[in-house]
C-alpha cells in the first residue's frame, strides 16, 4: 500500500506506508520476542525483515535511499513496532537516530556508510577517551557503553572532545569544548559483553574499545548547531537528540498500549481467586483502565500534536528555536512517565498473573522500567524545562547532537 508524504522541498512523492508494514510485522515480532530477550540481542531473520522493509532508513536522506519521515510519522512507526517488542523498536530508534549523521557527512562518505542494504551505524553515549588531532584526520582512543544495535551494526561512532597536536583541548569560539563524531567501520573495534540487564535485554547494548586508531578528517562531524549540512530537507533541522527523545517516547507509548491491549484481554476472562465476575466486571478496574486509556491517549496526542506542529513550523525557516526544543523534551519525557504509569497500573491490576513469564506483563515492565533509567526518560528533563518555562537559566542540559 503506497501513500503520499510531503517531501522536503514543499512537493508530493510516493512513499512506502511505513507505519503499516510495521504494523504487518508485528506478530512476526511478538512471536520471536522470547528469542530476541534470550539471545540479547535481534535475530538475524529479524534483523533482515527490518532490512527489507526499510525500517533501518525511516530518518535517512532520500537521496541515500531513505525515508526521511517527518517526525510524527516516524514516532508512529516506532510505536508499531514496540508494542510487539520493546528490543527492536529500541534499536530502530538508536539506529535511525544515528542516520542523521549522513546529513552532515560528504556526500561520498554518506553513501559508503549508509549506501547498502547494511548500512546500519551504532554508538554510545561519551566516554573515557581522547581523539588527538593529526595530519589529515584524528588518533582516537577510548571505550564507549550503550551501544545500542551494535550487534547487527556495520559501522560504530565515538563522541569525543578533541585535542590539538600538542595535546591540549581544542576549543570551539564560544569557549566550549570541541566536540566531534567519529565513524569507523565495526570490524576495527573490540567488543565486551556487558548487557546483563532485568530489561530491553534484546538490544544488545555491549561496550566498545578502540587504540590508537586513526580516524580521517571526512569520516566526522562537529557536535555544534554550526555544523555544514550537506542534505537540504527540513528534517535535519532537527537534531539527532530531539529524534532520539521523540523515537524513545514512541517506544514507551508502544509499550503502554501493548500492555492495555494486552489487560482488557485477560479482564475479558480472568476470574480471581475469592471473586464471582470476571475481572472486567470489577468496577475499580473498569476505573484504571479508563484513566490508563485518557493517560496514554493524551500523552500520544500532545507528542504527535507537537511534532506536526513544529514541521510546519521550520517548513521555511530550516531551524528549530529554543522554544521547539523545549517541547520535543517536555512532550517525549512526559509521554514516557505516563506511559509507565499504564504499565505500572496494569500489572498490578493482573493480579499473580502478571508475575509469570508466559504472560504478556512482566517483560513489558521491565522494559518500560528500562526505558525511563535511560537519559530520554531522566525526572531531571522536568526540571530543566521547568527553569526554562519560568525564565530562569536552566541548570542542567537536554540537548545534544
Amino acid at each position: 500500500m503506497n501513500l503520499r508524504f510531503s517531501d522536503t522541498q514543499g512537493g508530493e512523492t510516493p512513499a512506502v506506508n511505513y507505519i503499516e508494514s510495521a504494523r504487518e510485522l508485528g506478530p512476526a515480532l511478538g512471536a520471536s520476542a522470547a528469542e530476541i530477550e534470550r539471545r540479547r540481542e535481534l535475530p538475524e531473520p529479524v534483523v533482515e525483515a527490518l532490512v527489507e522493509r526499510g525500517l533501518f532508513r525511516l530518518l535517512l536522506p532520500r537521496s541515500l535511499g531513505g525515508a526521511e519521515l517527518s517526525p510524527a510519522i516516524y514516532v508512529q512507526v516506532i510505536e508499531e513496532v514496540a508494542k510487539h517488542d520493546a528490543s527492536t523498536a529500541w534499536c530502530l530508534g538508536q539506529a535511525n537516530g544515528c542516520t542523521m549523521t549522513a546529513a552532515f557527512l560528504e556526500p561520498r562518505v554518506a553513501q559508503e556508510i549508509f549506501g547498502g542494504e547494511r548500512g546500519i551505524l551504532a554508538w554510545g553515549p561519551p566516554g573515557p577517551a581522547e581523539a588527538r588531532a593529526v595530519p589529515g584526520g584524528y588518533r582516537l582512543t577510548g571505550t564507549w557503553s550503550f551501544a545500542s544495535g551494535s550487534h547487527h551494526a556495520s559501522w560504530l561512532g565515538a563522541h569525543v572532545a578533541i585535542l590539538d597536536e600538542g595535546g591540549k583541548p581544542r576549543l570551539r569560539p564560544d569557549g566550549a569544548q570541541a566536540i566531534r563524531t567519529l565513524l569507523f567501520a565495526k570490524s576495527r573495534a573490540k567488543f565486551t559483553d556487558i548487557w546483563h540487564v532485568i530489561g530491553l535485554r534484546g538490544t544488545g547494548s555491549d561496550s566498545y574499545t578502540v587504540r590508537d586508531l586513526f580516524v580521517p578528517e571526512e569520516y566526522t562531524v562537529a557536535r555544534d548547531a554550526a555544523s555544514k549540512q550537506w542534505q537540504p530537507g527540513r528534517l535535519y533541522a532537527f537534531s539527532s537528540s530531539n529524534m532520539y527523545s521523540c523515537g524513545f517516547a514512541g517506544v514507551a507509548l508502544g509499550i503502554g498500549r501493548g500492555a492495555l491491549d494486552a489487560f482488557a484481554e485477560l479482564a475479558r476472562d480472568k476470574v480471581p481467586r475469592g471473586a464471582r465476575r470476571t475481572l472486567r466486571d470489577n468496577n475499580v478496574v473498569q476505573s484504571q483502565a479508563a484513566q490508563s486509556e485518557a493517560r496514554l491517549r493524551a500523552a500520544r496526542a500532545f507528542l504527535l500534536r507537537s511534532l506536526e506542529e513544529i514541521w510546519l513550523d521550520v517548513a521555511e525557516s530550516r531551524k528549530l528555536t529554543p522554544e521547539h526544543n523545549t517541547t520535543i523534551r517536555l512532550s517525549s519525557t512526559w509521554a514516557i512517565h505516563q506511559a509507565r504509569d499504564v504499565v505500572d497500573t496494569v500489572y498490578h491490576a493482573a493480579g499473580a498473573t502478571a508475575i509469570f513469564e508466559s504472560n504478556p506483563f512482566e517483560r513489558r515492565l521491565r522494559d518500560i522500567h528500562t526505558v525511563i533509567q535511560q537519559y530520554q526518560g531522566r525526572q531531571a528533563h522536568f526540571e530543566t524545562v521547568g527553569q526554562i518555562l519560568m525564565g530562569l537559566q536552566p541548570e542542567g542540559t537536554m540537548f545534544t547532537f
